[in-house]
């Protein structure tokens, strides 16, 4: 564990005053020497899976809103546009990983399953009591929708769904890559408990601070190749990313490289229009990018999942998408070319604009799941609302691949 890891039976963190918090001044430079390493290892569990200028004491006000698993979204909470990019790297994995298939294609199912939770007393990113989406029990009947909630159980959620159907070849290839590369429970459980234990410790220099998982780990369209992407919010109001995040952002190296050298290794401050810290956890492997207060990266991941599971094709579809660009070196923004985040949109697009759409305009049809007024502690609730799409639209996923190319090539203005 970390050195502030909770131990069994001790309660979350809750402040004192939860409206106010002086929680940048001062910044303590010098950290306490870690405890004796030791970090617990989640079990690799492989099952398919269904499954984002700076004032010298600045104030976070929290609002004191808390829910259960059962609490109803208000609908007046909750359009937003599609904002912000993401940078996607894929570390080379042995290839019977890569190959391995989890599922037989001729069973036309899959299990949909949800993270491990983590134990009661750990941190979570959310206001007061309030979880983790990770985390979540479930959903009232009246959120029932086609998006899947985020469970807190220790198996595989039994809740099946189907996968589209694989007539011909070409759509068998595309389910069999999907079904091999997408990401598993395991994948998501590693990245989750970082990330709490994380938030713990950055915690004991900005006690009012949450860290969200974010991105393709979150959205539907990860693999299991997928880096993480964490968003820290130190404040409700924005950060001047040249002053602010970086000033932030450079205490938290420092923690990084000091009291968790331990656990974390080679943290870089990268100073880019959205400045990170890159790092990588020891225990799992994944590398993490986190950035400061870029919130419209935690709407956008619940935006993202709810088009990942409207419709049956679109996950396999963007997965063999990405996989194609990244075979031909076409993704990676930093060499010019396009990101995931650009992929999946491009994808998106051409199935909304085909003549019997695959998916709809989610932003234009339910506006108040999508509010980006929305309180970011009930933007992962309100898309379970969203009932399932059915699509006039019979296209096999071979069909839609071919499309997708002769449309990008010929069609797109």
């Amino acid at each position: 564990m970390f050195p502030n890891s909770s131990s069994l039976g001790h309660p979350p963190f809750s402040p004192k005053n939860p409206q106010q918090s002086s929680f940048f001044s001062p910044l303590p430079r010098s950290v306490p020497s870690s405890l004796p390493l030791q970090r617990a290892v989640d079990p690799q569990l492989y099952f398919p899976t269904e499954v984002g200028g700076l004032a010298a004491t600045p104030i976070v006000t929290l609002h004191p809103m808390t829910y259960g698993a059962d609490s109803p979204v208000s609908t007046s909470d909750a359009p937003m546009s599609f904002r912000g990019q993401k940078r996607q790297s894929e570390e080379v994995y042995p290839s019977h990983v890569k190959r391995q298939r989890i599922a037989s294609l001729n069973s036309g199912r899959s299990v949909v399953n949800h993270a491990v939770p983590l134990p009661e007393e750990r941190r979570h990113s959310f206001p007061r009591s309030v979880w983790s989406p990770v985390h979540l029990v479930g959903s009232s009947p009246a959120l029932a929708g086609c998006v899947p909630p985020l469970r807190n159980t220790l198996l595989p959620d039994q809740t099946e769904t189907t996968l589209p159907e694989a007539k011909d070849q070409l759509s068998q290839q595309i389910l069999q890559l999907f079904q091999a590369c997408r990401q598993q429970p395991s994948d998501l459980n590693s990245k989750e408990l970082c990330r709490s234990q994380l938030q713990r410790e950055i915690q004991q220099i900005f006690p009012q601070s949450r860290l969200f998982l974010v991105g393709s780990s979150l959205n539907g369209f990860g693999t299991r190749s997928s880096d993480a992407d964490l968003c820290l919010v130190v404040k409700e109001e924005p950060v001047n990313q040249k002053t602010e995040a970086r000033r932030i952002l450079s205490v938290v190296q420092e923690l990084f490289s000091t009291k968790l050298s331990g656990y974390i290794e080679r943290p870089q401050l990268i100073r880019a229009k959205v400045p990170i810290v890159k790092f990588r956890d020891k225990i799992s492997s994944v590398e993490f990018d986190l950035n400061v207060n870029n919130v419209v990266g935690i709407r956008n991941t619940f935006l993202l999942r709810s088009y990942a599971f409207i419709e049956n094709r679109v996950r396999p579809l963007v997965l063999v998408i990405k996989k194609w660009a990244r075979f031909h070196e076409i993704n990676d923004a930093s060499r010019g070319t396009l990101n995931s985040y650009s992929l999946v949109l491009m994808v998106l697009h051409y199935l909304q604009t085909l003549s019997e759409p695959i998916i709809p305009s989610l932003q234009k049809n339910y506006p108040e799941c999508f509010d980006p007024a929305m309180q970011l502690h009930l933007v992962h609730q309100a898309p379970c609302a969203i009932p399932p799409y059915i699509s006039k639209n019979g296209s096999s996923l071979g069909d839609l691949l071919i499309g997708f190319f002769k449309y990008y090539a010929t069609e797109f203005e």
